[in-house]
């Protein structure tokens, strides 16, 4: 019986030492998926407190200093730049923009979804269709838009603009979502003396977070990244978004501030990545939740 015992031993040994080697290796190649995702940031991290003299010579490595690091390419795009103008602008362009895709995609989802009209299917796609519709083919109509409202050069156009993007997709997320939510539980709070809307509020709106969270950070970073519209109807820089105002204010002519390009990046992507990391689960929740058909 001492044979056995020691193969027994041995398979285990055998076992375990595999199972050792397969976690490091999980762990290494989880590490090196996550430098080869976070290279770009580290570049850009090193490079906006670079030195023209260290950035543009090639023999010095990109991801190290070879001289003293600096501020003065922060400096510049704070002092030189209408930087502050710019990321206001976006802040409350985007908050709006939230607060007009929530209020107009709730309902409509909530309708498509509950209301069980025998339209409500080919609505829904329909409202999709619009998303996929390409923004340049939808240009001289909103230009015929903005100039009607006497928006030219405002911010406001963006804010009359955008939710045309944020609205179709985030009412066709919500409706995913809602059907994943069982009807009981609104008709039962429609039997203790609530109506459709109060239910709707005090109920069906609170188990809807996971998906609401999803479409807060889609329709801010849609609202923050778009570039077209942004370029197109606004020229003043007072005026202006981070998306159009840093590259026109940084880019002139043949001449790129690279290291105050890559200082307004880690600016705007540190905090949404934060915020965004914050919400990490409610958010996945939210995509594949309302990917769900009931």
């Amino acid at each position: 019986m001492a044979a056995p015992k020691e193969d027994v031993a041995a398979l285990r040994r055998t076992y375990a030492r595999r199972h050792r080697l397969g976690g490091i290796g999980l762990y290494v190649l989880a590490i090196g998926s996550a430098l080869i995702a976070a290279g770009p940031f580290i570049w850009a991290a090193i490079t906006a407190f670079k030195q023209d003299s260290d950035l543009y010579r090639r023999r010095n490595n990109p991801f190290v200093f070879n001289q003293e690091p600096t501020l003065a390419h922060v400096e510049l795009l704070f002092q030189r730049t209408a930087f502050a103008t710019f990321a206001w602008n976006t802040l409350w362009v985007g908050t709006l923009v939230v607060v007009i895709t929530l209020a107009l995609s709730v309902p409509a989802a909530y309708s498509l979804a509950r209301l069980d009209r025998p339209w409500a299917g080919r609505m829904s796609i329909a409202i999709f269709f619009v998303y996929l519709i390409p923004p340049t083919l939808l240009f001289l109509s909103l230009s015929r838009l903005v100039v009607a409202l006497g928006l030219q050069d405002s911010t406001w156009s963006l804010v009359v603009i955008y939710p045309t993007i944020t609205v179709p997709v985030s009412v066709w997320l919500l409706i995913g979502f809602l059907k994943t939510i069982p009807k009981d539980i609104e008709e039962q709070a429609m039997v203790d003396g609530y109506s459709r809307i109060g239910a709707l509020l005090r109920v069906v709106v609170p188990l809807l977070f996971p998906g609401l969270v999803a479409v807060v950070v889609f329709a801010f970073t849609l609202t923050a990244s778009e570039f077209i519209y942004a370029l197109a109807f606004i020229s003043p820089s007072a005026e202006k978004v981070i998306s159009t105002g840093v590259p026109t204010e940084l880019v002139r002519g043949d001449v790129f501030f690279w290291q105050s390009l890559q200082a307004a990046t880690l600016l705007v992507a540190v905090p949404i990545a934060l915020v965004f990391n914050m919400f990490l689960n409610r958010f996945i929740a939210g995509f594949t939740q309302g990917a769900v058909k009931g």
